[in-house]
């Protein structure tokens, strides 16, 4: 980046803005330029200081920080991210939030957390580099229309999709074209804990198919969509008497837990070629060495293409590896995932 990243903290909290200044400002390539408590004193420093990045509070007084984040998606699109409470309450607002155009979220860190707001500056610098996507309305959040029912008839194929920083725009977009058949999907989104099951819920109202945060053995099965739970545990996939959802205990793999590459790696081992691997949005290279495996293994892959993607960054780094078969614009990619996994007119795949 050729000058650091200018960034504005929002929050009504004098310690909590505090806290995220002194996290932003151990990184040399981020500048904060500026704080403010409410929505109005926030709306005055855009103004002024006209900054790249703005992280948002979602509980402020007077004008909270989705009802803000609205008007200024509508009045000055820019990189806007959310910083919110692990509460139940705190995860349905957030992923509001990433609906209408939030570039991404961080939790609120928890008494004696080691590294409070470990991964903010990172995700600061990708906000800034992403402006341009916020000069683009085509690119920029857009409601999605849930795809008609189709005659559609499935294999025996499972899904595997990954994703970050974007992802919940992504997914919905990908999984609203699924219809109430759909093959069985395997997600692993990067997402703070007790996020992953408000994301679950709210995609099992808006997707045609059963979507359900996974658990430990869960079958896996026709009709039903399995999100990876945030937090201390990793998704794969095994066979134990029938294909299942399994969570594993694990250190990080690529800074992440779960991770794209851990669930892509038992895909490729159990399912080979009756697989179709997914890689969408989101920062750094996670899932890109899983989804090469799969394609090794003889899976069907896809990628995101830069254009639509919030972050080119995992995306990239698998199409550079050769892992991606098909590179698609995010509307493409559902169509094609069921067209890859549909039973075959002369019997089924």
């Amino acid at each position: 980046m050729a000058s650091p990243a200018r960034v504005l903290v929002v929050d009504d909290s004098p310690t909590m803005r505090g806290l995220i200044t002194a996290v932003l400002s151990q990184d040399p390539d981020v500048s904060v330029i500026g704080q403010a408590g409410d929505a109005m004193e926030a709306r005055a420093a855009i103004k002024q200081l006209n900054p790249d990045v703005v992280t948002l509070d979602i509980e402020m007084p007077n004008m909270n920080g989705l009802e803000f984040l609205e008007k200024i998606m509508k009045l000055r699109p820019m990189p806007v991210i959310m910083v919110s409470t692990m509460t139940h309450r705190g995860a349905e607002a957030t992923l509001a939030a990433l609906e209408i155009g939030a570039f991404d979220c961080v939790a609120k860190p928890q008494p004696g957390e080691p590294r409070p707001f470990g991964e903010l500056a990172d995700k600061v610098k990708a906000a800034a580099r992403s402006q341009h996507r916020y000069n683009h309305p085509a690119v920029q959040a857009q409601p999605v229309q849930p795809a008609a029912v189709a005659d559609f008839r499935v294999g025996r194929k499972i899904v595997a999709i990954g994703s970050s920083t974007g992802g919940v725009e992504a997914l919905i977009a990908v999984l609203q074209k699924f219809p109430r058949n759909c093959p069985p999907t395997v997600i692993t989104q990067h997402m703070p804990p007790t996020f992953t099951k408000s994301f679950a819920e709210r995609l099992n109202r808006l997707c045609a198919p059963v979507v359900e945060e996974a658990t430990d053995g869960a079958r896996l099965e026709i009709g039903k969509i399995y999100l990876a739970p945030g937090g201390e545990r990793h998704l794969q996939v095994s066979n134990v008497n029938a294909p299942c959802c399994r969570l594993i205990e694990r250190a990080p793999v690529n800074g992440h837990r779960p991770s794209v590459d851990v669930l892509f790696d038992s895909v490729a081992e159990l399912a080979g070629r009756n697989a179709v691997g997914v890689i969408l949005t989101g920062m750094g290279r996670d899932g890109a060495s899983g989804l090469l495996k799969m394609r090794h293994a003889g899976a069907r892959t896809i990628g995101q293409n830069e254009k639509t993607c919030v972050v080119y960054g995992m995306p990239r780094v698998a199409h550079e590896l050769g892992a991606v078969e098909h590179q698609l614009p995010l509307t493409s990619i559902g169509e094609e995932i069921l067209k890859l996994t549909a039973a075959r007119k002369e019997g089924i795949e």
